[in-house]
């Protein structure tokens, strides 16, 4: 960097410097190859001319004497005060004279007609306005090549030491060569690749180098959906299946965030989507930020639920997996290389994705926020995203919600999660009726409510999605809505813990599985 700054400011003064004797040389040049026509000079073998040395000028000069005309032409050297005389100061006289003046041309005085004058300064001609305006022009042209030369330097140094601020900035995650594949074995697969990680508790996806030759080597397919943060595409890495989540460059700081968490120490498991790699893309046109996960071809759980209809077991397999996962989340795990408690800010169906084997796994962690219990302080992601705001409890909307006490991240959490049950409990079906699929407060708002609409509805008119009469009459679909409303209750402090919820529905699956056997 120090040796490319050099070279700019060296640069920057040759280039001032060759213009200043650029101007020089021409100026010399010209004004040395001039000469004047002249009438009084004593040489007549002269042919009537003078040389025009520099800083004289040709003059024409008048006077009236017994009103009669007299005209002079000659060569007024510098020291004979041309620029004063040139201007019209003469001095004091009293017939009438005058003078005029140029340097712009070889017998340029012999077009002059000087005005005389009856006063003690004689008034500028024309040959005096050109020799000024010839002067105004060179130093114009001057300074104005001078300062676009200098805007036009630090521009190019502006723009070089930003992009290489960015470049080392994102200089961790950027492969050092092009050829990586004798990173990872032609042999293994991601699959087992993947083992490897879980098995070492690290929970933070695969070595940095691994990760950057998958995102190498990964060929993606189509899109598998869109959001406000960017898209997801399904890709193929050696005849296997991934996810790769593509950020809007805008989005670079989710991109940051949720990368940072998934390598959270302990964080793998199996309710949680599986973190792969993470790489940023790009060319001096674009620029790609990945984050590779496990793919779920089921797809989001708001989408499984509108195309399928549960009983029972499916309804508490799908509920009390998604708790696993969000009380492993929320629970801290103390030790040498321990987790930190996180709350995940936007639970909602669409960020929880469905397993080939009907289980649930939260995704999307680019608003969660850390318990840093060393420092007894809340780690707030810096970006400006905000939750979905049909899902928000009454304290976010509201805004009392203290962001100094993570309970009150874990107890929106469990608001939103109540939400979740809710969908998820109208698609099982009892006496052979099932409710179609609906988002919550779906009688209430429209399809994309205002944070006022949702602010009247939850915290002012106190509404909570509506309990179908059919629930009461079974078992398990009555003691699910009771977990339901213990999670969406108004006061925080009253909601149930994530993992009371995931000991309660493990509970009702144990008694579900001993009246299937009986």
């Amino acid at each position: 960097m120090a040796v490319v700054e050099c070279l700019i400011g060296r640069g920057f003064y040759g280039i001032i410097y060759g213009v200043f004797l650029l101007l020089i040389f021409t100026k010399i040049d010209v004004i040395s190859t001039v000469v004047c026509y002249c009438n009084v000079c004593q040489d007549l073998n002269n042919n009537f001319t003078c040389d025009l040395k520099p800083g004289s000028s040709c003059f024409a000069a008048v006077e009236v004497i017994d009103g009669v005309e007299e005209y002079t032409y000659g060569c007024l050297p510098p020291e004979e005060g041309t620029i004063m005389q040139c201007r019209g100061n003469l001095s004091p006289h009293k017939e009438p004279k005058g003078i005029a003046c140029c340097n712009n041309s070889s017998f340029c005085n012999q077009g002059l007609v000087p005005i005389p004058v009856q006063a003690t300064t004689t008034p500028s001609g024309v040959g005096n306005r050109s020799l000024f305006e010839d002067n105004v022009t060179q130093i114009a042209l001057l300074v104005s090549v001078t300062l676009c030369l200098m805007l036009l330097i630090i521009t190019i140094a502006f723009i070089y030491l930003r992009y290489r601020r960015k470049e080392n900035r994102r200089g961790r995650y950027l492969d050092a060569e092009d050829e990586c594949t004798t990173y990872l074995p032609p042999g293994e697969s991601l699959k087992e690749l993947i083992e490897q990680s879980q098995s070492s508790g690290s929970g933070s996806g695969l070595p940095l180098l691994v990760q950057r030759t998958i995102a190498k080597q990964i060929h993606l397919s189509h899109s598998i959906g869109k959001g406000r943060y960017g898209e997801v595409w399904k890709g193929r890495w050696r005849g296997e299946n991934v996810a790769v989540k593509i950020f809007f460059t805008t989005e670079e700081a989710s991109w940051f965030r949720e990368t940072e968490l998934y390598q959270t120490v302990l964080l793998r498991h199996e309710n949680i989507l599986g973190f792969i790699a993470a790489d940023i893309k790009g060319t001096g046109g674009w620029t790609q930020l990945f984050l590779i996960t496990d793919y779920h071809e089921n797809g989001s759980l708001y989408d499984y639920l509108k195309a399928h209809v549960l009983d029972a077991e499916a309804m508490l397999h799908l509920a009390h997996s998604a708790s696993c996962g969000l009380s492993h989340l929320h629970t801290e795990i103390f030790g040498t290389k321990g987790k930190p408690a996180i709350a995940h800010r936007d639970i909602k169906s669409k960020n929880i994705l469905v397993k080939k084997n009907g289980t649930c796994c939260i995704a999307d962690l680019g608003l969660a926020v850390r318990f840093l219990s060393e420092t007894n302080e809340v780690d707030i992601a810096p970006n400006t995203r905000q939750g979905t705001k049909r899902y928000m409890a009454p304290e976010v909307l509201d805004e009392t919600l203290s962001r100094y006490h993570f309970d009150a991240f874990k107890q929106a959490d469990m608001y939103a999660f109540g939400l979740v049950i809710w969908e998820i409990a109208r698609r099982c079906v009892s006496g052979g009726i099932v409710e179609d699929y609906q988002v919550p407060y779906y009688d209430c708002v429209g399809t994309d409510p205002s944070f006022e609409e949702m602010r009247k509805v939850v915290c002012i008119d106190r509404r909570r999605p509506e309990i179908p009469n059919r629930w009461a009459s079974d078992d398990f679909l009555r003691s699910v809505a009771r977990i339901m409303q213990e999670c969406w209750n108004q006061n925080p402090v009253a909601r149930l813990t994530a993992l009371r919820v995931k000991k309660s529905l493990a509970k009702l699956q144990e008694t579900l599985e001993t009246s299937i056997k009986i």
